[in-house]
C-alpha cells in the first residue's frame, strides 16, 4: 500500500519538521499545525449538547466534559437533575486523548471532534476526560488515577446522563489508549465496575518495540516518526524513573489480559507504534477475549487529529461508531 492520498498532501506542511517543539517555536507553526490537520477544508463539527463536570480523585478534581443527545437543565454541580428525560439506555464511553501523557487537551480534535462524531454517529454519550499531564513534575500514577477517577465517576453517574450502565465502554488513543487499558487492568485486579468494551486508537502499551523498515515510513517527516529513544523518553517522562521500573498498570501491554472486556482495536498501517497494536491484539486473543481489529490502510499515527473532512478519518471513526453502538453488557 501507500499513504493515504489526502494524508500525504497535507505532509508538506510539516515537512522537515523534527519535533512539535520545533514545530512550535515557529512563529508560524501553529499555522502550519492547524493545515497538517486539514483545518482550511470543508467540515463542520456536529452540533452535540455539551456540558461539564468534575470527577473526584485522590489529586484533586479531574475535569470532564460530557457530549450527549440530551440537554437537560444542569444543577450547580454540573449534573443534570431530576428532570431529566427518559431516553433509554443508550452506549457510553469515557474516551481519553493522546499526547504522549504529557500534551493534549479537551479541544483537540482527537478528543472534540471523535467525541462530536461519535455522538451524532451513535446517540450515545461521550465522558471525554482532561486527565493531568506527565510535565511540572506530574508522574504516574497520577494521570492513572485520573483516568480511574474519571471512570468511577461516569459509572456511578452514567444513568442520570441516559447512557445504560451495563453498556458504558472505556477507551483512548495512543497515550490515552494506554491510559485506558491500565484503568481496565486495575479495575479488574481491584473488582471495580469493567467497561463493557474497550475502544482503542492506535494504543502505545509497550516501551520496547521492533523498529519499522519501510520505505513509504522513512519518508516521512521526522515529526510523524517514534524512534526507540523517543519511546523510552515518553515512558520514562511518564513514570519519572527508567523504563525498567514501569508497572503493568503503567506500560499494561505484556500483562495478562486474561479478564478483561471484548476490545475493538484500531491500528495505522504507517505508524512506528503499530506493534504496540499488534502485540496486544494477539495477546487478547490467545487469552480467549473478543478483538476487532482494524488496520487502517494508508494512515499515520495520531489521524484522528485530522479533520474529518478528510475521508480516511471518517472510516476511522465509523469503525469507532459500530464498536461503540454495538456494546453489550461484559459482566
Amino acid at each position: 500500500m501507500s499513504l493515504d492520498p489526502e494524508l500525504a498532501a497535507l505532509l508538506q506542511h510539516v515537512a522537515g519538521v523534527g519535533s512539535f517543539a520545533d514545530l512550535m517555536a515557529d512563529p508560524e507553526g501553529m499555522q502550519r499545525l492547524d493545515a497538517f490537520a486539514g483545518a482550511h477544508l470543508p467540515y463542520s463539527l456536529p452540533d452535540v449538547p455539551v456540558r461539564s463536570a468534575e470527577a473526584p480523585g485522590p489529586n484533586g478534581p479531574v475535569p470532564v466534559r460530557i457530549y450527549g443527545p440530551v440537554a437537560p437543565s444542569v444543577t450547580d454541580g454540573g449534573l443534570p437533575d431530576d428532570g431529566l428525560p427518559d431516553v433509554g439506555g443508550v452506549p457510553g464511553l469515557v474516551w481519553l486523548h493522546g499526547g504522549g501523557f504529557a500534551a493534549g487537551t479537551l479541544d483537540m480534535r482527537e478528543a472534540d471532534q471523535v467525541a462530536r462524531e461519535l455522538v451524532q454517529g451513535t446517540g450515545g454519550v461521550v465522558f471525554s476526560v482532561d486527565y493531568r499531564l506527565a510535565r511540572d513534575g506530574v508522574h504516574f500514577p497520577v494521570p492513572h488515577e485520573d483516568a480511574l477517577a474519571a471512570w468511577l465517576w461516569a459509572a456511578a453517574h452514567a444513568g442520570e446522563f441516559g447512557v445504560a450502565t451495563d453498556r458504558l465502554c472505556l477507551g483512548g488513543a495512543s497515550a490515552g489508549a494506554n491510559l485506558a487499558v491500565g484503568a481496565a487492568m486495575y479495575l479488574k485486579d481491584a473488582g471495580e465496575p469493567m467497561p463493557a468494551k474497550l475502544l482503542l486508537a492506535y494504543p502505545f502499551l509497550h516501551s520496547d518495540l521492533p523498529l519499522t523498515q519501510d520505505a513509504v515510513m522513512a519518508a516521512l517527516p521526522r515529526i510523524l516518526r517514534f524512534t526507540a529513544d523517543d519511546c523510552r523518553g515518553m515512558v520514562e517522562n511518564y513514570i519519572g524513573g527508567p523504563a525498567g521500573m514501569a508497572s503493568s498498570y503503567a506500560m499494561p501491554g505484556g500483562a495478562d489480559p486474561e479478564g478483561l472486556p471484548p476490545a475493538a482495536v484500531l491500528a495505522c498501517e504507517y505508524d512506528d507504534l503499530r506493534p504496540s497494536a499488534e502485540l496486544f491484539v494477539e495477546g487478547l486473543r490467545r487469552a480467549g477475549i473478543d478483538v476487532a481489529y482494524r488496520l487502517e490502510e494508508g494512515a499515520i499515527h495520531g489521524y484522528l487529529n485530522h479533520s474529518a473532512a478528510v475521508s480516511i478519518v471518517r472510516r476511522g471513526l465509523s469503525f469507532l461508531a459500530a464498536e461503540l453502538e454495538s456494546a453489550k453488557p461484559f459482566q
